[in-house]
């Protein structure tokens, strides 16, 4: 059942540490299968990819049916309803607009010595963009993978959207389409991920690999980073919210099951200083899981991970949030502008109650790939620097070397590196001949 938290309570401490202990990630049976698989479509290429879609997915594929061809998509976004278009196109033009105001400005300076210094952005020049497939798939993930990897000029881009039974969403390949991605791989799962790393006869290897996934995608990026980039080790969905008792319960109760019908994994917590209000939501979660579409695996998330906690004052509540480090922080409070200024540890920040936490998933602008489990105490959402390395610059004049040049001989000598030291005194020299060629 849900976890009911006070603060007043003697054993909170003990009793919230544990509750933050508790895991919901990849099992170590899972990473063993995802070993075999990446090693297995290293060795064989193609051939694994086609086996392990026909053994996980039930959809039989050749190497000229890896991807979707631009016929198919043609097809397929014809399919695709005129309101559902319009709303996806929207999405897009916002999402780009907000990832562009995120590009870095390149520098290049000279100081006081002469030297010249400073740094250069580029991007990768391939990225591969996994996006949970099937029919229940998001075509919004799409967006929001492959429109920063566009603005931060990204020369490749390819998607593997796994397709079980051979089924599709027309929606995913609209959003590629949208987002300016032709190829569209109809692979999914570990086998994915292995074969973007590291290339097979038909798929291209890719210099970085973003987007959310199950446990088996999860546990397969964390075995390939180091070969490519990745964004981030992505776990389960969670919400917390943070809410006074001046607030509708039916919509936190929506809230927080916004989340939990992601996964059975998933997590809602709620924060309020209100034990009186904090029973109303419950009530109007109960009822709400009585129609729910996904009311099973909502209810499992509730029933599993779910959270109440009553804090004395809001302030608590801040603290108590840092802790937790959410993927999605939602505050629902008086004055939520200047609320969200107390807090550090957070995916993402909905800041007020007209300010749900689906706006983000899908047409708000910011990214809606985000931290879980507590990471966002050390890292971001997907954003165009994950795009985007920076490159740093140097430039020595001959006065400039003669400034700083015996120091790093200096420290070269105390590291006991002789030719460090040798590398610039051979200049340093060629100054005192009088030779500043």
């Amino acid at each position: 059942m849900p976890v009911f938290l006070n603060t007043k309570d003697a054993d909170f401490d003990a009793s919230f540490t544990a509750f933050l202990s508790n895991k919901r990630e990849t099992t170590v049976e899972v990473d063993d299968t995802v070993a075999a698989i990446i090693t297995d479509v290293r060795t064989r290429g193609d051939a694994a990819v086609i086996d392990l879609t026909a053994k996980f997915d039930h959809f039989a594929l050749t190497a000229e049916t890896l991807a979707f061809t631009p016929a198919e998509i043609d097809v397929a976004i014809a399919e695709v309803p005129i309101k559902e278009a319009e709303a996806l196109q929207l999405s897009a033009d916002r999402i780009r607009a907000y990832h562009e105001k995120q590009l870095p400005e390149n520098a290049w300076w000279q100081d006081a010595t002469g030297a010249q210094l400073g740094w250069r952005w580029s991007a990768v020049e391939a990225a591969g963009l996994y996006v949970p497939g099937g029919l229940a798939s998001y075509p919004s993930s799409v967006l929001m993978n492959a429109i920063p990897a566009k603005v931060a000029g990204v020369d490749r881009l390819s998607i593997c959207a796994p397709t079980p039974n051979g089924q599709y969403n027309p929606l995913v390949l609209l959003a590629a389409r949208l987002a300016g991605v032709e190829t569209v791989f109809r692979i999914g799962g570990a086998q994915a991920i292995a074969a973007m790393a590291y290339g097979t006869e038909t798929i291209p290897k890719v210099d970085t690999i973003t987007g959310p996934g199950n446990a088996y995608v999860a546990a397969a990026k964390r075995r390939v980073y180091g070969t490519v980039g990745i964004d981030m080790i992505a776990g389960p969905s969670e919400i917390l919210v943070i809410a006074d008792k001046d607030n509708n319960p039916d919509w936190i109760a929506l809230d927080m099951l916004s989340q939990a019908e992601h996964d059975e994994n998933a997590q809602a917590i709620l924060i309020t200083d209100d034990a009186d209000f904090s029973d109303k939501v419950i009530a109007a979660i109960k009822k709400q899981l009585e129609t729910l579409e996904r009311r099973e695996i909502a209810a499992k998330s509730w029933q599993k991970y779910g959270a109440v906690i009553i804090v004395d004052d809001l302030e608590e509540a801040a603290q108590l949030s840092d802790r937790i480090a959410p993927e999605h922080l939602e505050l629902c409070v008086a004055d939520a502008e200047n609320y969200a200024k107390k807090t550090r540890h957070a995916g993402a920040i909905f800041i007020g109650a007209w300010t749900p936490e689906a706006i983000g998933d899908y047409i708000g602008g910011p990214n809606h790939v985000l931290p879980t489990a507590r990471s966002a105490r050390f890292s971001s959402g997907l954003s165009v620097l994950d795009f985007m390395k920076r490159t740093t610059l140097a430039k020595m004049t001959p006065n400039a070397l003669a400034a700083i040049g015996p120091a790093a001989e200096t420290l070269a000598n105390s590291e006991s590196l002789q030719a460090h030291g040798l590398s610039v005194r051979a200049r340093l020299d060629k100054l005192n001949e009088g030779n500043n060629g």
